[in-house]
């Protein structure tokens, strides 16, 4: 069974999958599937903006600005498990530097199933010390995900239906295995991404929409 997990939020049940399609000269189509996270952060979900209190959510009135940058992921595979890693800066600037400041700022990290079904999401935080003049402050946080090798493994049907050699003549020579519903359907099945972002409200979310 899968795993995710990183050092604000406990442990995340998690199937993670990344596909590359590999050319070879025996047969263009050969698919090769690597099991390690796809880790991404989504639109809109890469910046966070605080506002002064009581004022209008405007670019006047802003507090402080966070930005999630950086993003590195690394990949261990072992027989049946994968782990994978994938850190991440968060760099903030504030607009009045003149006290030390902490700010805990809430992320999250989600599994999201055949890029539209989120399988599930945690949130946590991180947090960030501004000094007494500073008016920048920077920390880092990371995200690990241990996934079952098998949960990352197209059926071995519809393996054999993408890999099959084909020879000119055939009828089905110039068709392309992936056109077939079948086999697009298991591989979006198969295919988990790993979003890590800031948890925004709704007014946060239209600001960056719109900004």
């Amino acid at each position: 069974m899968p795993l995710l997990t990183n050092r604000f939020q406990p442990l995340l049940m998690i199937a993670v999958a990344a596909l590359a399609l590999a050319g070879c000269n025996s047969n263009p189509l050969l698919v090769k599937r690597s099991p390690c996270p796809a880790v991404a952060v989504p639109v809109y979900a890469n910046t966070l903006t605080l506002f002064r209190p009581d004022t209008a959510p405007d670019a006047e009135n802003v507090d402080l600005t966070a930005t999630i940058t950086n993003l590195r992921t690394d990949c261990v595979e072992a027989a049946a498990v994968i782990s994978g890693t994938a850190q991440y800066d968060v760099i903030a600037r504030r607009t009045d530097a003149t006290e030390a400041r902490r700010v805990a700022l809430p992320v999250f990290a989600s599994v999201v199933q055949g890029g539209n079904l989120i399988v599930s999401k945690q949130i946590g935080s991180v947090t960030l010390d501004f000094a007494a003049g500073q008016a920048r402050a920077q920390t880092r946080s990371s995200v690990t995900g241990r996934v079952d090798r098998n949960e990352a493994t197209l059926p071995a049907e519809i393996t054999q239906i993408i890999n099959r050699k084909r020879r000119a003549g055939d009828p089905d020579a110039a068709v392309d295995p992936l056109a077939d519903p079948k086999v697009r359907a298991a591989m979006r099945a198969a295919r988990f991404e790993v979003l890590i972002g800031f948890q925004l409200s709704d007014a946060q979310l239209a600001y960056n929409v719109t900004k």
